[in-house]
C-alpha cells in the first residue's frame, strides 16, 4: 500500500490536517495498520516535495497549531494514475505461516502439530470476523470478507500441506 496515495485519496474530498488524516485513513481502512503520527506527517512533507500537496491554511484554535494541505492539480493527476495501475500479484510466497511449516520439516519437527493449532486459530477469527460483518460500515464489512478470503485460502493451504506431508511421511516410511 502506497500511505501517500492513500492521503491524496483522502484530500480529495477536501483540505485536511494530518491528525485528521490519521484519524481518517484509521477509519476508512479498518483491518489496515494504523497509521503512526509520524508517518503521515513524514509523509504529507514527501507529498509537499513532490508537489502532490499544499499547505492550504495553518489554523490554531485553542491547541497546537494545525497545518491544513491540500491535494494539487499534479497531485490528483498523480493520484488518478495510481489508481489506474494494477497491482501486480506478489511474485513470491512471504507468508510466516508457510516459513514456519518449512522450517518445521527442517527441524526435524513435525509441523502437523502446528499446523492443526493454526488451523483452530483461523477458524476462530474467522468466526470473530463474520459476527463483526452483521453491525459493521460497509468499509468494515469489505475489510472483514478481504480477510476472510485470505483466511479461507490459508485454510485451504494447510488442509493441503497436512495430506501433503501425510504423503510424504509416507513414503519415507515405506
Amino acid at each position: 500500500m502506497s500511505t501517500g496515495h492513500v492521503l491524496l485519496g483522502l484530500l480529495v474530498e477536501r483540505p485536511k490536517h494530518g491528525y485528521e488524516l490519521k484519524k481518517e485513513h484509521d477509519h476508512r481502512l479498518p483491518g489496515s495498520r494504523p497509521l503512526a503520527y509520524g508517518q503521515v506527517y513524514a509523509t504529507l512533507q514527501r507529498l509537499e516535495r513532490d508537489g502532490w500537496a499544499e499547505v492550504a491554511e495553518t489554523l490554531q484554535e485553542g491547541g497546537p497549531e494545525r497545518t491544513v494541505y491540500a491535494i494539487t492539480d499534479e497531485g490528483k493527476a498523480e493520484l488518478d494514475g495510481w489508481l489506474e495501475r494494477l497491482e501486480p500479484p506478489a511474485p513470491h510466497v512471504a507468508s510466516p505461516l508457510f516459513a514456519r511449516v518449512v522450517v518445521a520439516t527442517l527441524a526435524g519437527g513435525g509441523a502437523d502439530g502446528y499446523l492443526l493449532r493454526q488451523r483452530a486459530a483461523h477458524l476462530a477469527r474467522m468466526r470473530e470476523l463474520t459476527l463483526r460483518k452483521a453491525d459493521g460500515t460497509p468499509a468494515q464489512v469489505l475489510a472483514a470478507d478481504y480477510a476472510l478470503q485470505h483466511l479461507d485460502a490459508d485454510l485451504r493451504w494447510i488442509e493441503t500441506a497436512i495430506a501433503r506431508l501425510a504423503d510424504l511421511k509416507e513414503e519415507i516410511d515405506a
